[in-house]
């Protein structure tokens, strides 16, 4: 009997496809992201565009989490599936608060290191897309799953390098001169660092659903 009655509820309810939507979502952000750290006339377009695709990313958060209350049968555990989405909603949120700082103080200029953060970033978000797809059969992408978390790990420890490197080469640039440019340009930085922070933590939630289900 309650075979019969679970076989009249609603299933999986999207999950992947809404994984990927959300995926696509964080790709079409680090890529405005990048064009943003580009620097010109267009920098307040990019920073609207990284606003736009992030309200998206929470759109899609949203249903994500609605299915999951909804569902009786999910692709793996309900909170498992709560904490990768909003790891991925994080780092597209992050992407926003870099964007926002960016508008605030009216940035049209970035360093070099600023730059190839944001090259990093479109990779991580990449990696994201590839990986979520292999999900839905984890014992068959158990070694690709885990190649790409750990590229991903590599990938941030990357940016925490370019961060360091680009606040030492903004203390020597502006010691004898401008200090707010300094803080401004700490600032955009730090939140840099963030967003590579946040893939990383979907690196790790894709490792705890890897290592839960083989």
């Amino acid at each position: 009997m309650l075979s019969w009655f679970k076989a009249l509820l609603p299933h999986e309810a999207q999950f992947f496809e809404l994984f990927a939507e959300h995926s696509q979502t964080i790709v079409h952000g680090a890529e405005a992201l990048e064009a943003m750290l580009r620097g010109g006339d267009d920098v307040p377009a990019w920073c609207q565009k990284v606003n736009q695709f992030e309200q998206q990313a929470d759109d899609i958060t949203r249903r994500v989490l609605t299915a999951v209350r909804r569902t009786f049968i999910t692709p793996f555990d309900r909170v498992d599936i709560k904490d990768l989405i909003t790891s991925m909603d994080d780092a597209i949120d992050q992407m926003q608060q870099t964007a926002k700082a960016v508008t605030l103080f009216e940035v049209r200029q970035f360093e070099p290191p600023m730059r190839e953060i944001g090259t990093i970033l479109v990779e991580c978000s990449k990696l994201v897309g590839k990986a979520l797809p292999l999900l839905r059969s984890i014992g068959d992408n158990v070694t690709t799953l885990i190649a790409i978390t750990e590229e991903l790990t590599k990938l941030e420890g990357r940016v925490d390098d370019l961060h360091d490197i680009g606040l030492k080469e903004l203390f020597l640039k502006h010691r004898t001169a401008n200090t707010m440019d300094y803080i401004v340009g700490a600032e955009i930085y730090d939140h840099l660092e963030k967003v590579a922070d946040r893939f990383d933590d979907v690196a790790n939630e894709i490792s705890s659903i890897v290592i839960e289900q083989v």
